[in-house]
């Protein structure tokens, strides 16, 4: 803070050096905005004898201890709140600094400063010699500047006049972008004495009768003034609307309850609402009637000749109507037309819905605790009550409104828990018919949080669609958690800024769609003056009703965490494994079952629905697309509902909105259960992980924001400066992420590589090097017709890609055109690599290209357009032709027995994911890779993939959980595009696929929300015709005969014969107390077209013997002392080879029930081929058979039996037989036909 001025010698005592400079302080800062009348040695000795009479002899004749200060060196020098108090002693300043200690703990008090504030009192009427709006403010000023002020207790006559303020509190705003105000902590004291004001006898009228005016009818009304006179019952808030400040007041009698409204729209009058206070009696002059164009209602408002006058009844004279209706004709409306107000407020007597609440009208004061959202308008008094002022404007930038300051609020409406999440039970709400009165300042040290009224989005929002409190609540919950998620990205300014219908912000983007989805248009309007002058009160606080909201949007870091938590807290081994397959499960595929499994919210999983929003960005580390917030990320996969993969760089940094999403929940489980029985056991789980990543289309995104490109966006002009070198490329063949060898260890002895995450791709040049200032037009690629006419340019190449250039993986695709870009560079040579080492020189020579190139990390890239896009002459010459790698195949043509391709891409729909042992083959993949895996190493993933739902083609793929952790969507119903997989053809003869390292996969579309899997029902001849026609089915058959029937019970561990309570195998001996009972069944069936054989497993044999599950327990229980039991037909198709166990009980029971007739039935059977048939020997394809019919028998050779799998048995009802048997017929003619 600046020191007294040294303008006197030092060589003076201190309080002549004192007064010579409060003199220079005077002449400077205050004699030119003087208001006439003396000069500047008169306004020094005022000032003078004010101070001394003003400090009392205290400690002398004058404060020598406090310096003077202008508003200037206020505003500009001091940075953090302070106050001063000329008039007080220490101990006085120390008990009013600790009043408030105890409603707001542990808070500084603002500290003392020495300083004394002359200035004068305005309204704003003239600012540094020009004309100034007067919007009801005041302010202290001098010839330095002027600065906003607020006061607990006002006079109209001290307005343009000279003042010492002995009590005073400066406070900064929280951002330094703008000055900040003063708190006058008591009054004033004029530095010179004001004349008292001589009032003759007013003539007046009381609100009773003044109210007979407002309705009566007739044009002299428009000629009347007239004075009324009453006491304040209502003063409404400063409102600034069109451009226009103005405020209404209340007067009512004082013998009755009746009161006319008067509105003060005169910009001079607006500081009136500084010295009106409730309850005190007021008289105003020169008041004419009017009626209101919006709404109609009739009311008195003010002339600049009027006057406010306080009330005194020896002063005023009471007028009778006959004076006022003197000189036209007037005609009755109503008898009563004047305002009726009670305590509280009356409300309307509607009948309301159930659910919907009536608020409380009541009065209250209270002290400001916290400022919950300065620019929303919420504030918490008493550390339990939130009070809402946004449906109030606040003109004067909430001035005072701070920690520790008391306010006395009027006719404010109390609401209980109207929304949920919020975290106060009480909240208070100020409509346009409430008063808020600060009654006292805040001691604390707390800094001002500034309120902006224009391009405010809480009270644009608020006022555009009318919102009642719980929707505001809600909206100011959902704005609040957009700035802590995104401001780091953007600034808040960028964020909340409002730029009209045109160009509106981030958050309005988001939030008006989701408004005008909720808010109905005939509730959008907001009628004011009704709101302030009906007789019946009407305002949006009137009712509510509790919220339930619309949708939310988390933060990721929750989102995660609550779908984390439900995903496990839904997860439940037994319920994930049906009880009737784990009961014949060993302990390793239980295990293994249970390893790798998943769960799929969507948006509307969530109470309320939960709206996905994120930042766009590549990761570097992952080689993954990710949305991001300040609090976490979260891998995503996009894709396009045309099938096309998304390739779009120009979105990276963009804010994205997702409604229509699928949030996968990938869950890792170890666990050592060593049978069924144990499920329900924690003990036996030994470890969980997660891995959760989100996947949608593009079509329904919403972009909210996308960032300037700088890099991508240049100057358009020809003589603007270079941004770099560009060449575009043709991506023909791109491989997976994988950790690769490519570069020496970081020892640099060359003895080995080290491992890095990285990926290559073989890329077509399309142009040659060239300049590069700005983006081509999509279709505009003039670099593509001179490479026509010039084939040097296009040249093969492979481009590794690893550190921060992994981010571009997700955007590389085959068949498009990209723009590689090399900024601040002019080197023409910069995509011509030199110097290979051996290892880059052998991947050369197997990639078949001619050069190489390493991405830099610092390299951009751009997505240009797609081959097929192309027009005609940009497209690529006939002469380059793609590389074979890169057809596509379809499934059926990949199962062809003619088919001779190693390398295949194909592109399908994933029918069933299965985790499984791996391969042996697999073992090349060192546990060093596996470390990164949520899986164990030894394990793989098949994949059963089919052209399209339904299809009868189904092609096998094996994926090492090394390779896992780099692939996302792999998941029942997504579309995959395969790329570069081995085709192998196994010891049965079945095709099927492994992924390698050069391997990749794309997504071309998400699995539908829910997969419907139906069987379709077939003839046997059909299927005997066309065996490999149809994958999975349903047959309505009739069950010849069991050809054979094994029951067994094996050891979880080894699948050794389990027998008496312990595992059989002697050497080495199995420690294994836990068995598993397995059946197998071999039946024969057919439909009168042709038969089959049908292997059945397990649960299926009890359905086919029609056990129930008591009776089959039994069997179960019987055999296990036993170990097994086989049981043969010992007809045609009877095994020779087997033996049968030595009779027993249960035997001869078992043989029995196979062989009676109540077995030969009708049935509904779901099948799948069995793709691995028995290795046990069949008979030859064609074979002699015996056939008997009546007396005659024939023998003819037929073929060998089509092998099929049992999925499901169930009983065919008669009714249903009818059904199924009429179809079958009308399709078997429809398809002779």
């Amino acid at each position: 803070l600046p020191a007294p001025r040294p303008d006197a010698p030092s060589s003076l005592p201190q309080e002549p050096r004192w007064l010579q400079a409060a003199r220079a302080f005077v002449c400077e800062t205050l004699c030119p905005a003087g208001p006439g009348g003396g000069g500047p040695e008169q306004l020094a000795d005022s000032v003078r004898r004010c101070l001394r009479s003003t400090w009392g002899g205290r400690s002398g004749e004058f404060p020598l201890g406090y310096s003077f200060i202008s508003i200037s060196d206020l505003q500009c020098q001091q940075h953090t709140p302070c106050c001063s108090h000329m008039t007080w002693s220490t101990r006085e300043f120390k008990e009013w600094a600790h009043q408030d200690e105890v409603i707001v703990p542990k808070q500084s008090v603002l500290p003392r400063a020495h300083l004394i504030l002359i200035g004068y009192l305005t309204d704003g009427r003239k600012q540094e010699g020009k004309a100034k709006l007067m919007d009801g403010n005041l302010y202290v000023q001098d010839n330095t500047g002027s600065m906003p002020c607020e006061l607990l207790h006002f006079d109209f006559e001290w307005l343009e006049l000279l003042f010492l303020f002995p009590s005073w509190a400066y406070i900064p705003h929280t951002s330094q972008s703008s000055a900040g105000y003063v708190e006058i902590l008591a009054d004033p004291v004029p530095v010179d004495i004001r004349p008292e004001r001589v009032v003759n006898t007013i003539p007046v009228f009381y609100p009773a009768t003044a109210a007979q005016l407002l309705s009566t009818r007739g044009e002299y009304k428009k000629r009347i003034k007239l004075n009324v006179a009453g006491e304040l019952a209502r003063l409404s808030t400063l409102l600034c609307i069109h451009h226009k400040t103005f405020f209404f007041l209340f007067l009512k009698c004082f013998s009755s309850v009746s009161c006319v409204p008067v509105l003060v729209q005169k910009p001079p009058q607006l500081a009136w609402h500084h010295m009106l206070q409730l309850g005190h009696g007021y008289v105003l002059t020169a008041l004419s009637v009017s009626s209101l164009k919006a709404s109609g209602h009739k009311v008195f408002v003010t002339s600049f000749s009027s006057c406010l006058l306080p009330y005194s009844a020896e002063q005023v004279k009471e007028q009778t109507l006959e004076n006022a209706w003197h000189g036209g004709p007037h005609r009755t409306v109503s008898p009563e037309a004047s305002v009726q107000l009670s305590s509280p407020l009356e409300l309307t007597d509607e009948k309301l819905p159930v659910l919907v609440k009536e608020s409380k009208i009541l009065s209250y004061m209270g002290t400001i605790t916290q400022v919950l959202n300065a620019q929303a308008g919420l504030y918490e008094l008493d550390n339990k009550v939130c009070l809402c002022l946004a449906y109030q404007q606040q003109l004067n930038s909430a001035r005072g409104l701070r920690p520790g300051a008391c306010v006395e609020l009027r006719d404010v409406h109390l609401l209980q828990k109207p929304l949920a999440s919020f975290p106060f039970v009480v909240i208070l709400g100020a409509c346009l018919q409430s008063t808020v009165v600060l009654k006292g300042f805040s001691r604390l040290s707390t800094f001002h949080q500034l309120v902006v009224s224009s391009r405010n989005l809480y009270m644009q929002l608020l006022f555009r669609f009318n919102l009642g409190l719980p929707l505001y609540l809600w909206l100011v919950s959902l704005l609040e958690m957009l700035e802590q998620r995104f401001c780091c990205f953007f600034g808040r300014r960028r964020l909340f800024i409002c730029s009209g219908p045109q160009r509106p912000g981030i958050a309005e983007k988001f939030l008006v769609p989701i408004l005008k989805a909720v808010v109905p248009c005939k509730e959008r309007v907001r009628d004011v003056h009704r709101e302030i002058l009906a007789d019946m009160h009407h305002c949006p606080l009137q009712q509510y009703q509790p919220l339930e909201p619309p949708c939310q949007a988390p933060p990721l870091s929750l989102l995660c965490s609550v779908a984390e938590q439900r995903s496990w807290e839904a997860f439940n081994p037994s319920q994930l494994l049906s009880h009737l397959d784990a009961q014949h499960m060993g302990t390793q595929e239980l295990n293994r079952r249970l390893a790798w499994s998943y769960n799929a919210f969507s948006a509307e999983s969530f109470q309320p629905r939960m709206v996905l929003l994120g930042v766009l960005r590549a990761s570097s580390s992952s080689g993954s697309l990710q949305l991001r917030d300040k609090s976490d990320l979260l891998p995503c996969v996009i894709s396009h509902r045309d099938g096309s993969p998304f390739s779009d760089t120009a979105l990276i940094g963009s804010l994205l909105q997702v409604e229509a999403y699928q949030l996968v929940v990938e869950r890792f489980l170890q666990s050592d259960f060593p049978s069924w029985e144990q499920l329900l056991t924690p003990e036996h789980v030994r470890g969980k992980e997660t891995r959760l990543y989100v996947q949608f289309c593009f079509e329904d995104v919403q972009i909210l924001h996308m960032p300037e490109r700088h890099v991508q966006e240049g100057p358009t002009s020809s003589d603007s400066p270079l941004l770099g070198m560009s060449r575009l490329f043709l991506v023909t063949q791109k491989e997976g992420l994988m950790s690769r060898n490519y570069l020496p260890a970081a020892g640099g002895d060359g003895k080995g590589q080290d491992l890095q995450l990285s990926f290559q791709v073989t890329v077509l040049w399309m142009s040659k090097p060239q300049l590069w200032r700005h983006p081509r037009e999509i279709g505009n690629l003039p670099e593509l017709e001179q490479t026509n006419k010039d084939s040097k340019a296009q040249q093969r190449a492979l481009l590794f890609f690893m550190g921060r250039s992994l981010r571009w993986f997700p955007f590389l695709h085959p068949d498009g055109l990209y723009r590689l870009i090399v900024p601040q560079c002019l080197d023409f040579g910069v995509f011509e690599q030199t110097g290979l080492s051996p290892l880059e020189g052998r991947l050369l020579n197997q990639s078949g290209c001619p050069s190489y190139l390493l991405v830099s990390d610092t390299w951009h890239l751009q997505h240009e357009t797609w081959l097929t896009c192309l027009a005609q002459p940009q497209a690529m010459p006939e002469s380059v032709c793609p590389i074979p790698a890169s057809t596509v195949f379809s499934i059926p043509e990949l199962l062809s027995n003619s088919f001779t391709g190693s390398l295949v891409s194909f592109s399908g729909v994933i029918v069933e994911r299965t985790l499984c042992e791996a391969a042996v083959s697999s073992s090349y993949l060192w546990p060093s890779v596996c470390l990164g895996t949520l899986l164990c190493w030894d394990h793989s993933v098949k994949l059963s993939v089919s052209a399209a739902p339904g299809s009868s083609a189904v092609l096998d793929v094996y994926i090492a959980s090394a390779f896992l952790q780099h692939l996302w969507g792999l998941l029942p119903g997504a579309k995959i595009l395969f790329q570069n997989l081995q085709r192998k053809i196994s010891r049965f003869h079945n095709v099927y696929c492994t992924y390698i390292a050069s391997s990749c996969i794309s997504i071309l579309a998400l699995p539908p929300s829910c997969l419907l899997l139906s069987s379709k029902l077939v003839v046997l001849s059909e299927l005997l015709l066309q065996p490999h026609s149809l994958s999975q089915g349903q047959i309505l058959c009739h069950l010849s005969c069991v050809l054979d029937l094994s029951v067994q019970w094996i050891c979880s561990d080894c699948s050794s014969i389990f027998r008496e309570g312990r595992c059989s195998r002697q050497s080495p001996p199995c420690p294994s107390h836990t068995g598993v009972s397995k059946a197998f069944a071999r039946i024969l069936v057919e439909d009168g077209t042709g038969e089959v054989l049908v292997l059945c497993r397990n649960q299926q044999v009890a359905a086919l013997l029609g056990l129930s599950p008591a009776e089959w327990n039994v069997v179960q229980s019987s055999v296990q002392s036993r170990g097994s039991i086989l049981i043969q037909h010992g007809g045609a198709g009877a095994r020779p080879w087997c033996v049968e166990e030595p009779e027993d009980p249960v035997t001869c029971y078992l043989r029995n029930l196979c062989r009676s007739r109540a077995i030969s039935r009708p049935m509904l059977l779901d099948f799948s081929l069995d793709r691995k048939p028995s290795k046990i020997p069949q008979p030859d394809s064609s074979q002699p058979r015996r056939f008997l019919t009546g007396e005659v028998e024939y023998i003819s050779r037929v073929g060998a039996r089509l092998s099929l799998m049992c999925l499901n048995i169930q009983e065919a009802d008669p009714k249903v037989l009818c059904g199924l048997t009429s179809k079958r017929i009308k399709t078997w003619i429809s398809h002779s036909a």
